[in-house]
């Protein structure tokens, strides 16, 4: 696998669109100070995933747009494109989907607004999918098939274990150093929402003993409700048949007292 050419736009100093072609005679990128040189491998970093405006020599990732000059006003955008020749052949690491590929171009776009764009082959991808290609590879924005001044006396100066970093990366174990991690953060997210579920159950139980005990007594209540009412029904009978029964009462009374009445009008009549 081996870089073929470099498209860049907007991308720190190049205002217009530039293409970089890495011919097989090259051996070096010269130029005065100030032309540019290191920008072209702050945009190889860039393009194959680099999140770290420090490691790209700014601040914050807008730095990474052209900023403008007293000949051109400032850019809202930046691309770097990276176009790859590869040989599944020489190349095993390579992943599967790119096994019948001979050139692959790998697009990188970023928004002084903040937002940002990926796309393999102009297809649009992830971040993650740019960063996973590179990976066994000994390309990437932190392998060190890119060695930027300075890199080679730091080594030199490094500690072991930070030497043993540069091992394992050149002999290609970070790929499954990398899938290590994430599957421990995949289990301990798992674990993390097992004891979620775990609490969330604990208090859906309290929940329960609550409602039941409520529904018990809402049963309770409607039996004695039901009591009550048939307890009522019956006292209303009652009333109403004492006063039927007063009402006959009276009216008997009253038809005795009027047929009296009537003899003793004709008795003294007579």
């Amino acid at each position: 696998m081996k870089i073929v050419r470099l498209e860049l736009f907007g991308f720190k100093s190049f205002v217009e669109k530039t293409i970089v072609s890495f011919d097989q005679p090259i051996t070096a990128i010269v130029g005065s100070n100030g032309c540019g040189k290191s920008n072209i491998v702050d945009a190889l970093y860039w393009v194959m995933g680099d999140m770290s405006p420090k490691h790209l020599r700014g601040t914050q990732m807008t730095d990474v747009i052209f900023s403008g000059s007293k000949d051109h006003a400032p850019l809202d955008m930046a691309e770097v494109t990276m176009v790859l020749e590869l040989d599944p052949d020489s190349d095993p690491s390579l992943p599967v989907q790119f096994k019948d590929t001979t050139e692959l171009q790998i697009t990188r776009r970023y928004y002084r607004s903040g937002d940002s764009e990926y796309f393999i082959n102009k297809t649009s991808c992830r971040l993650r999918d740019i960063q996973e290609f590179f990976l066994d590879t000994g390309c990437g924005a932190k392998s060190y098939s890119i060695i930027e001044q300075g890199a080679i006396t730091r080594m030199v100066a490094q500690k072991p274990e930070e030497r043993r970093r540069v091992i394992e990366d050149v002999a290609g174990v970070l790929k499954f150093k990398a899938r290590k991690a994430e599957t421990e953060r995949k289990l301990d997210n798992s674990k993390a929402n097992l004891r979620r579920i775990d609490d969330i159950l604990k208090d859906l139980q309290k929940q329960l003993s609550t409602l039941k005990r409520q529904a018990n007594k809402a049963e309770k209540y409607k039996v004695l409700m039901e009591e009550l009412k048939e307890l009522e029904i019956c006292l209303a009978s009652k009333e109403w048949l004492t006063r039927s029964g007063a009402k006959d009462n009276d009216l008997l009374l009253s038809t005795e007292l009027l047929t009296k009445q009537e003899e003793l009008r004709t008795k003294v009549k007579n």
